[in-house]
């Protein structure tokens, strides 16, 4: 009697569950695929801008372009261990790993885009490791779910659906009120958009896998309606997701998409899933607080990945670009950062 038959917690760093291990590994594949996509398809949408109208500016060349097909691809093959990873371990586990794809990304825009990496974004990689570490550590287990019926309920009780509601008004807002006016000068506008349709995305993609997995193990839930609802909101997300990326990659330095785009996109998934799933149901306020700093970590890291290379932009652009004297004429366009000059034109 009180002898520890009982599983052990997640949060017990002496045992991880079978299924959260698979769910971390797809996790970490799917950082491999999607942080390489990123590089490929910003060659892409270079390449495709050089001989027709850039994504940034409403094109859809780019759709004719291999290079970008390629990063496609390979982003898609992320995608999809990323959505079976959601079938094996809770949202507040598998996103924030996704940290990873910025470490590859960065490291890529270093070595192939000429995007160059300072010592600091370095140490930033380095937070987003240990942050991600941390949370792998201590993350709650998946919730056992015998049905997509079960998940349609927590999809619509009034909490998620209150969320939801919000997301949908927020985006309409920013797509109609501000992307016209200021998505082409603030990048908040486009990753706005693609974070909270990510968030609900993720809900459905993490239902969506279970619904699978419960098929795939003997108990069919293709034949609820519920299946494809989630799946037919899968598909409208990733849409959506994809469009407004584009836009942000083609507009922006794929070293400032990224780290902004995971942090936006991470911390309003977790509250999803929090709500939606309640994953934090049974854990111990140690081990939610530790996930919570493990998080603050990876933030950390990434707005230190961003604000370092914000610093080697700068000073690239002073060592090249040179300021007007008081006494000569000259473009009143000279000594402006390359990246505003380019906005003004």
């Amino acid at each position: 009697m009180g002898s520890s038959q009982q599983p052990a917690n997640f949060g017990d760093p002496q045992r991880i569950s079978s299924d959260n291990v698979k769910g971390l590994w797809l996790a970490i594949s799917s950082s491999l695929f999607i942080g390489s996509s990123f590089i490929i398809k910003k060659k892409g949408l270079q390449k495709a801008g050089a001989s027709g109208l850039r994504a940034g500016a409403g094109g859809y060349s780019y759709l004719v372009e291999p290079l970008w097909w390629a990063g496609m691809i390979t982003m898609i093959v992320g995608e999809i261990a990323n959505f079976a990873a959601y079938a094996f371990a809770p949202a507040v586990l598998v996103t924030p790993l996704g940290a990873l794809s910025i470490i590859i990304s960065a490291a890529l825009a270093h070595m192939i885009l000429g995007e160059k990496l300072h010592i600091f974004g370095m140490v930033g990689c380095v937070l987003c490791v240990v942050g991600s570490t941390t949370i792998v550590l201590h993350a709650p287990q998946e919730r056992q779910i015998e049905s997509v019926k079960e998940l349609w309920d927590l999809a619509t009780e009034p909490a998620f659906l209150l969320y939801a509601t919000l997301v949908i008004v927020a985006v309409v807002i920013i797509i109609v009120q501000y992307v016209p006016k200021y998505g082409q000068t603030h990048i908040i506008a486009y990753i706005g958009v693609c974070s909270l349709v990510g968030s609900i995305g993720v809900m459905s993609v993490q239902a969506l896998g279970i619904a699978l997995k419960l098929t795939f193990s003997g108990t069919n839930q293709l034949l609820y309606p519920q299946t494809w609802v989630f799946a037919v909101v899968v598909a409208t997300c990733v849409f959506t997701q994809m469009n407004y990326l584009n836009k942000a990659l083609d507009t922006f330095n794929t070293a400032l998409v990224s780290p902004i785009y995971y942090v936006m996109f991470t911390s309003l998934t977790i509250v999803a899933s929090v709500i939606m799933f309640k994953d934090w149901n049974g854990q111990t306020a140690t081990q939610i607080i530790t996930e919570l700093c493990g998080f603050v970590t990876i933030l950390s890291g990434t707005i230190l990945l961003h604000k370092t290379k914000d610093l080697v932009e700068v000073s690239s652009s002073s060592m090249f670009i040179r300021y007007p004297r008081h006494d000569e004429g000259g473009s009143d366009q000279e000594g402006i950062p390359l990246k505003h000059r380019e906005s003004i034109q």
